[in-house]
């Protein structure tokens, strides 16, 4: 994947990569190379701490000249990763958000950078208090496989509009996306900027132990703990991206048919293979039945044919196939419900959608983040046992919930803790750019996003500025009736 001739020719040199050396810089594979490298950045963020805007706004668009001239050869590349991966998902999911981001960063980073003034107690006056954004230096980011442009790209772009350098390591359970990535960054960035690190999890855990001004991980929970020990001894501020179960409550007067639509497009969309992706449906007994046959008309409806339809993805791989698999191996077959006429082909690992109702909350597919398209369903006859159910377990990234009455979905979204919320929708806060997107205790902490992400990976430095004329002396020994009159004015 590489940007074609006429782009190349109008790149600024400071953007350029053409010779082996560079080359080698941008596309690190040895940890020999990961060292060197980090230090390189380092130094550089040290002696040219601040980039202007129009700096910034250049990598902006470099960025987004990127994505543009090599949309094809990225969806091609994911879909090779899965086995297959419909392009319109990854038009959808990765590349759209991708250039919204970058829109909105260039929209609103020059005012984010600003410093600007806060308020300062009257005591103090005439001084004023400033808050002054400041690039962190070199940050590090760890991106998964399930959506691999999209979770490089979002986090790229509040680096960039923060000024800071990146050195960015991409899964190895998508090598053919993350080669073509790597190739393409080395061709529309200075190493001196950002390079992109390749290799097994050996290089992964090198790259976690490097101290960074900021590591930013989107992963699986058990992985995420590992990283934070990692970055522990040199004390690396680290955002934790991870996953979890997110579940879904459907009050008793919800429009069935509509919370059924979006329940099984956020189960559908990357065939389950999403972080926020509805992973269990709390909904009352009788609501069951209607549930399966409306998710069976659905199916019929938006993926007709599954067997060969286009429009659905793949599981990654087999690993991760097989340990869906055993999941619903383990299950009493009168609890399975497909949705399709189609069974699951391990040797494509297309996995068409399947409900599993009443499962045992201590079974592996209650215990797990599913990842897959597979929808359990569990019973609750009062709104306070389903708000219970959530709240005996790790907090969520996402909880969604479906229905009409403003008091009782006011309780949910009162009464439970999670990354975000979603009513009556799955997945779409994610890509709000004004929406801080985040988790909140076994799902991460740290939010990035739009103003969120450049805060985040920018020192938001408070400023105090003395006014020439003060009072301050005033306030100095030897303290005689001035200074306790006013004590006492002060302290009451």
């Amino acid at each position: 994947m590489t940007a074609n001739n006429e782009t190349n020719s109008t790149q600024s040199s400071s953007t350029q990569t053409t010779s082996d050396t560079n080359h080698s810089l941008s596309i690190i594979t040895t940890t020999e190379q990961l060292q060197g490298q980090f230090l390189r950045l380092q130094a550089l963020s040290r002696t040219q701490p601040i980039l202007d805007w129009a700096t910034r706004e250049t990598h902006l668009d470099n960025l987004e000249m990127m994505l543009s001239d090599n949309q094809k050869d990225i969806a091609q590349a994911i879909s090779a990763d899965f086995g297959y991966r419909s392009e319109s998902e990854t038009q959808f999911a990765e590349l759209f958000p991708s250039f919204a981001g970058i829109s909105h960063a260039k929209k609103n980073g020059k005012k984010w950078m600003r410093t600007r003034r806060v308020g300062i107690s009257t005591l103090y006056m005439p001084a004023h208090n400033e808050i002054q954004p400041q690039p962190l230096g070199v940050i590090g980011i760890m991106v998964p496989w399930n959506y691999p442009l999209y979770l490089a790209i979002g986090p790229m772009i509040d680096a960039l509009t923060a000024g800071n350098r990146i050195m960015i390591k991409m899964s190895e359970a998508a090598p053919q996306f993350a080669e073509a990535f790597a190739e393409a960054v080395a061709h529309y960035f200075s190493p001196d900027m950002v390079s992109v690190v390749l290799g097994e999890v050996d290089i992964a855990e090198a790259f976690s132990k490097l101290p960074f001004d900021h590591l930013l991980y989107t992963g699986s929970t058990e992985v995420g703990k590992k990283i934070m020990a990692a970055a522990a001894p040199n004390l690396t501020p680290v955002t934790l991206e991870l996953g979890g179960k997110s579940p879904v409550i459907v009050l008793d007067d919800v429009n069935l048919e509509a919370a059924v639509n979006r329940v099984m497009m956020g189960k559908t969309l990357n065939a389950g293979q999403t972080c926020v992706a509805p992973d269990y449906v709390l909904i009352q007994r009788q609501h069951h039945q209607r549930f399966i046959s409306l998710a069976k008309e659905w199916m019929q409806e938006h993926y007709p044919n599954i067997g060969d339809n286009p429009d659905y993805s793949h599981i990654i791989n087999n690993q991760q196939f097989k340990r869906v698999q055993g999941y619903l191996d383990s299950l009493p077959a009168e609890g399975v419900h497909p949705l399709t006429d189609v069974e699951s082909n391990v040797e494509t690992r297309l996995m068409p959608p399947l409900i599993v109702t009443e499962p045992d909350p201590t079974s592996k597919l209650m215990q797990n983040e599913i990842f897959a398209p597979i929808v359990p369903l569990m019973h609750y006859e009062t709104l306070d046992e389903a708000i219970d159910f959530i709240n005996a377990r790790p907090r969520p990234l996402a909880l969604y919930v479906f229905g009409k009455n403003d008091h009782d979905i006011d309780q949910v979204r009162t009464r439970t803790v999670s990354g975000g919320v979603a009513i009556n929708e799955v997945l779409l806060h994610l890509l709000q750019h004004d929406l801080p997107f985040g988790g909140v205790g076994d799902s991460g902490f740290g939010t990035y996003h739009g103003q969120a992400g450049f805060e985040r990976l920018s020192h938001m430095k408070p400023v105090f500025v003395q006014a020439k004329v003060n009072g301050m002396n005033l306030l100095l020994p030897p303290y005689g009736a001035l200074f306790k009159k006013g004590m006492a004015l002060m302290l009451k």
